[in-house]
């Protein structure tokens, strides 16, 4: 819903894939807390995931990053909000495991400066280790479509066919299957 009503706000309209972003921008930043937070607090971290992936998705339009499903804004925007959320929201009283109070609950910035520090731990090593293996396969076999696949569109380079024949630009790119009556 705050996805929905962000994306509103700011875009003009509401928008059915920025929704279900915000659908799955909440259940990414739920996981790292489910068992330390209360019922309310999950709430709010969804709520606040829903907002959050609506502006990651302009900033990184803006940015002109090559993401067509907002799987940045998703994963790795609400990936790391949900970790640094468990220090703002977790609250010993939710579960046995003893993990301390978060910060809005009166824990201090023990729990908050843990799960930061975790967040640059993992980002020191996925970063490097996802350049080497993107670095492997761009000198192997390639990351990039020919120009041709990518005017023509990906179905017809990969499939054969159209998978939206109404948003095709070029009339000889349709197979025989669609092209529409004239």
């Amino acid at each position: 819903l705050t996805s929905t009503a962000t994306a509103w706000l700011l875009m003009g309209k509401p928008d059915l894939g920025m929704s279900i972003n915000g659908l799955l921008a909440g259940l990414v930043a739920i996981t790292a807390g489910c068992a330390f937070v209360s019922v309310s607090s999950a709430l709010l971290i969804g709520g606040l995931a829903g907002v959050l992936v609506v502006v990651a998705v302009m900033f990184f339009d803006r940015r002109r990053l090559d993401d067509p499903v907002g799987a940045l804004s998703v994963h790795l925007v609400n990936g790391v909000f949900g970790s640094l959320a468990v220090g703002l929201f977790a609250q010993d009283s939710i579960t046995g495991v003893a993990t301390g109070n978060g910060l809005l609950f009166g824990g201090g910035f023990g729990l908050l400066g843990a799960q930061a520090l975790m967040v640059v731990t993992v980002a020191a090593f996925v970063l490097p280790a996802s350049l080497l293996v993107w670095w492997l396969i761009k000198k192997t076999v390639g990351i990039r479509v020919s120009l041709k696949e990518e005017i023509q569109g990906l179905d017809i380079g990969e499939h054969g066919n159209v998978a939206y024949p109404e948003f095709v630009i070029h009339r000889n790119s349709y197979s025989a299957a669609v092209v529409p009556k004239e």
